[in-house]
């Protein structure tokens, strides 16, 4: 298993990051969050998970050793695979999965797109107990945080737009979600997630979820 990545970050798509590690690219499939840590020519280091499949060989990156674990572990639950797995880390922190499988919430399991309410039943039941306590998780999870980006900030409108269509959401209802944000910002309610006059990518993204999973 390759743990993490520690070079340069080579190229920023909307899936994912090229990693040059001693001369060799590696591609990651990322979230949304994390990329938006990720700057180009800069040096990184992701906690990684490498996904075997007979016809593919798939690297899977997270900010975090705790988001990696908790990563791995939702894979063991029936019917999540690595993309859904990266989804529900795109819409949740660790300690937030660990608080709606304690709680057994599965209304909020169903935010993620591709979980419905019995996709959401099975993963509480089968992960009840796996996941620890909010909290156990490494430095900055358990207030639900984001993890701290690397350089100068990102455009978090574009980032947030395209983790919204790789989730699965249609261009128009990503673009109403965002309006919606930003006139939030242009309020003053930053809803508690600790938005400022330079929103983080990923607290925007959760922002922009929240919206559209009351729509």
């Amino acid at each position: 298993m390759i743990s993490h990545l520690a070079g340069t970050v080579g190229t920023i798509a909307p899936e994912g990051a090229v990693i040059e590690v001693g001369g060799v690219g590696l591609l990651v499939q990322c979230t949304p969050g994390t990329l938006a840590t990720l700057r180009a020519g800069e040096r990184a280091r992701l906690a990684t998970s490498l996904v075997v499949r007979e016809d593919a060989l798939t690297l899977f990156g997270v900010a975090t050793d705790d988001e990696r674990d908790v990563f791995v572990l939702l894979q063991t639950a029936s019917g999540v695979g690595p993309r859904l797995a990266l989804a529900m880390l795109a819409v949740f922190t660790p300690d937030a999965l660990r608080r709606a499988v304690a709680s057994e919430d599965v209304t909020t399991l169903t935010r993620v797109p591709g979980i419905g309410r019995k996709g959401a039943q099975r993963i509480v039941l089968e992960l009840a107990g796996r996941l620890g306590a909010p909290g156990t998780g490494g430095p900055g999870e358990a207030g639900g945080g984001v993890p701290s980006r690397l350089g100068s900030p990102a455009p978090w409108r574009e980032q947030v737009r395209a983790g919204l269509v790789n989730l699965g959401w249609q261009p128009r209802d990503a673009d109403q979600a965002i309006a919606a944000v930003e006139t939030d910002l242009a309020d003053g309610d930053g809803s508690g997630d600790g938005t400022g006059p330079d929103p983080d990518a990923a607290v925007m993204l959760r922002a922009a979820l929240r919206k559209l999973s009351r729509a």
